[in-house]
């Protein structure tokens, strides 16, 4: 029989094995939190995904990593270290030929030592004038070839990582022959011909110079316009002197052959292929190491790949989403394991779509009605964890005679119509029998002290109008994410407890406007003046007479008083302080409420001494009452308030 064979060794990168799945749930209160504050649903899921969830890293985080890398990568060498390399290599070869030439007594070494004396300061036009030199020393020819040699296999391996062993011998002949073939498919693709073909042609020539071994026409073009790119952008990283030294050092080392003129025709091709690429920004490095050519290039090629990726992660573009960073981008510059993190805030972005928390409509991003239903429940819940530790603050002895029990009871008292609790009113008789008495005996007989009735949900029905101010005071001193968390916790509260209720949420800014659950959620604050309660109120009552037969609950949130109402012609007229046209149309729809029979209780905000004044002097004209709570005592205050209220006033 088979067995089963386990290694185990330190984890090393990739995704941590014992890290649990995002909490999609907890993405959606954390957005929510956001979206009652004011912030539109884009934004909040934006900022999720740029801080990441409370248990992961999100886009800040791989974005700073990559800023870090940049800042190494510039302080690894300078980018001048070809020229110097060069010079050094160069001052080595004539150092050697002179001590050959010092050797010897005739007229030709007297000779090329004045030639040696006279070069150029410039390397580049000293190698330049040195290609037709005989050299008496072997072994300074053979380092003067060096620099040759050493710049050549840079260049072109720079651009080709597989040509090391094409350029063993010093042969540019299968290298000029590829770079000819690869202009030639090039050009096709930039006349939109159809080059799947001679693409697998080409591979099958010349694949062993692109051991990244590209799938397609598109990646092999990504793949040398990164490479040309890092070599243009060396170039204009250097000052005008070293550009010009180096460039004429590599057209040495190309020699007069065609490939000096093929590399440039590629490069050319590049750009028009690939436009959007980083090909002019130079960059200054610093650092101890002279970097030759190649390092050089590879060092600027990755800080254009760390640009792009870093640009990618900031998703500052109009329309980005986690689709537009490349994964595979990040996994090579920023490893596996940061790799894995983008993956996973690209599940967490995909499962709040595909759970239905957001949705997509006609006005962008918006949050589900199953993610609201989540946002109001939570939102009850604190709040009735909030009333659970204030006990002995609710009268609850009403509890109505015409719903469902809830299981407890209470002594029954003149004009109750509640059931009567059978067991427990017998239970009560048998032991105020045995407590007189001694013993419990037949037959019982029961005094009215012994009643007790079973207290029950009451289902009579009440309209209820939430009014809630829209003003930016509002959102400037915090109370605009309280009063949403409000309207949301009363809406979820009539919808699961109280069904038959109904519920009408009126917005009111320089005009009022009925609301929907998700219309509340998503309204953000404006700059446009006015407090229109007039309007607010106006709405309200339409609505209260829409349901004649139920009990009329208005209820007001606001932290100003009244300076805006709607004239004649429907248009608001907003003043500050108050036009007297302003009260009394204020108070004229709070006189047809009181007729209609709707007491208003005002649910004051803030500490202004006109708005106290105003609303002091409604409720005594309506009836109703007014509350003064910290905005984190608003919801209490609110739901507390509708469930007494909606038991009737009538």
């Amino acid at each position: 029989m088979a067995r089963n064979v386990f290694r185990y060794g330190a984890w090393r990168d990739g995704p941590d094995p014992l890290a649990p799945p995002y909490d999609v749930r907890a993405a959606v209160d954390e957005m929510g939190e956001r979206v009652m504050q004011g912030d539109s649903l884009r934004d909040a899921l934006r900022d999720l995904i740029r801080r990441g969830p409370r248990d992961g890293r999100g886009l800040d985080a791989l974005r700073d990593r990559a800023r870090r890398m940049r800042r190494d990568a510039l302080r690894r060498g300078n980018l001048d270290g070809a020229v110097t390399r060069a010079r050094q290599m160069l001052d080595q070869a004539l150092a050697t030929e002179r001590d050959t030439l010092r050797a010897r007594d005739d007229v030709d070494a007297r000779f090329n030592e004045a030639v040696l004396d006279n070069l150029p300061r410039s390397t580049s036009q000293a190698i330049a004038e040195l290609s037709e030199y005989r050299w008496a020393s072997p072994e300074a020819r053979d380092i003067y070839q060096q620099i040759l040699d050493g710049l050549r296999r840079e260049v072109v391996e720079q651009r080709f990582a597989g040509m090391r062993d094409a350029l063993r011998d010093g042969d540019l002949s299968a290298v000029s022959e590829m770079v000819g073939e690869l202009n030639d498919l090039l050009a096709k693709q930039a006349r939109g011909e159809d080059t799947d073909d001679a693409f697998r042609e080409f591979m099958a020539r010349h694949g062993q110079f692109f051991p990244d071994h590209p799938r397609n026409i598109d990646e092999l073009i990504d793949s040398l316009a990164r490479q040309a790119a890092a070599a243009e952008r060396l170039m204009r990283s250097l000052s005008p002197q070293q550009r010009e030294e180096l460039q004429s050092l590599m057209d040495q080392a190309l020699g007069d052959g065609p490939l000096r003129g093929q590399l440039a025709e590629l490069t050319d091709n590049l750009k028009a292929l690939r436009p959007g690429m980083n090909w002019g920004r130079g960059e200054r490095m610093r650092g101890g190491e002279d970097l030759g050519y190649g390092d050089a290039a590879a060092a600027l090629g990755e800080i254009g790949d760390l640009d792009e990726l870093i640009d990618q992660l900031g998703q500052e573009h109009p329309g980005a989403t986690l689709d537009d960073v490349d994964v595979d981008a990040v996994e090579r510059q920023l490893g596996r394991s940061a790799a894995d993190d983008l993956r996973r805030l690209r599940e967490l972005e995909r499962e709040l779509r595909r759970q239905g928390w957001v949705q997509r409509d006609g006005d962008g991003l918006t949050l589900s009605p199953k993610a609201l239903r989540r946002l109001g429940r939570t939102a009850l819940s604190k709040i009735f964890q909030d009333v659970a530790g204030r006990r002995g603050e609710h009268d609850m002895r009403d509890a109505g005679a015409a719903g469902d029990l809830i299981g407890s009871s209470r002594r029954w008292e003149f004009g109750d119509d509640q059931p009567l609790d059978v067991v427990r009113t017998i239970g009560n008789a048998v032991r105020r029998r045995a407590a007189a008495r001694g013993t419990a005996t037949l037959p019982v007989r029961l005094d009215p002290e012994d009643f007790e009735v079973a207290e029950t949900e009451r289902r009579s029905s009440a309209v209820v109008a939430l009014c809630v101010d829209l003003s930016y005071s509002m959102f400037a001193d915090g109370r605009w994410g309280p009063m949403k968390q409000t309207a949301l916790a009363l809406s979820h509260l009539v919808a699961t407890k109280y069904p038959q209720d109904a519920l009408q949420i009126i917005g009111f800014g320089k005009y009022a406007v009925s609301l929907s659950e998700g219309e509340l959620a998503a309204v953000e604050p404006t700059m446009e003046k006015g407090t229109n309660l007039q309007h607010a109120l106006k709405l309200a009552g339409r609505h209260l007479r829409r349901h004649p037969g139920s009990e009329p609950v208005v209820l007001v949130v606001t932290d100003g008083e009244p300076t805006a109402h709607l004239e004649d012609g429907g248009e608001a007229m907003f003043w500050w302080p108050p036009l007297p046209e302003t009260v009394r149309a204020t108070v004229g729809e709070v006189d047809l409420l009181t007729r209609y029979g709707a007491t208003m209780n005002v649910f004051m905000l803030g500490d202004d001494p006109g708005l106290q004044r105003f609303m002091d002097a409604v409720a005594r004209r309506n009836g109703g009452r007014v509350f003064s709570p910290d905005a984190a005592e608003l919801g209490r205050y609110v739901i507390d308030d509708y469930v007494r209220a909606r038991r009737g006033r009538r």
